[in-house]
């Protein structure tokens, strides 16, 4: 059986073995909450997901990006 750095067993084993996934559903659980981003609309376009502050400033105007 392997274990999770918490201990907790991580079921199912595909989980380590085919996703490579090497934590535990609790422990993954905890990682996925803690990561932030926001979607934001670029002009003319689609949605972007934006995980870095620094690349919102300017990015919805009409020239480009201007920082």
């Amino acid at each position: 059986m392997i274990e999770c750095d918490c201990g907790n067993p991580i079921e199912p084993p595909e989980r380590y073995t085919k996703l490579g996934y090497k934590t535990c559903l609790k422990c993954g659980d905890k990682q996925a909450k803690g990561r932030k981003f926001c979607v934001v609309p670029m002009h003319k376009s689609n949605y972007v997901a934006m995980f870095n502050r620094d690349d919102l400033k300017g990015i919805n105007n009409k020239g480009g990006l201007i920082k």
